[in-house]
């Protein structure tokens, strides 16, 4: 029903910058929150970044002030923008995404995920 794309992955080195870009389409009504998450081998999945249909952004303390999230609501669009990666940040990165769907009613959909290297 609903479908959300990731890309802009890859490898970097430190203190460089990436920037993520995850699209929702499908059977949409509206898209609430939406979120980065990043998963580690021998580590749960953690919260990155989430950002509601408002312009703030709330952020994991370990990316705050390197990583930026933002949105396109007409675009059902969100992206994350990071800056001066550490070695730490290397991670597959999630996109999810709220979603109210034509169809039925409210469910958290997820993108295929994206690797993230930061690696000199």
């Amino acid at each position: 029903q609903v479908q959300l794309v990731e890309s802009g992955g890859g490898l970097v080195q430190p203190g460089g910058s990436l920037r993520l870009s995850c699209a929702a389409s499908g059977s949409i009504f509206r898209v609430n929150a939406m979120g980065w998450y990043r998963q580690t081998p021998g580590k749960q999945r953690e919260l990155v970044a989430l950002i509601r249909r408002g312009p703030t952004g709330n952020y994991a303390d370990s990316v705050k002030g390197r990583f930026t999230i933002s949105r396109d609501n007409a675009k059902n669009t969100v992206y994350l923008q990071m800056n001066s990666l550490k070695p730490e940040d290397t991670a597959v990165y999630y996109c999810n995404a709220n979603v109210v769907t034509t169809s039925s009613g409210t469910s958290d959909y997820w993108g295929q995920g994206t690797q993230v290297t930061v690696s000199s």
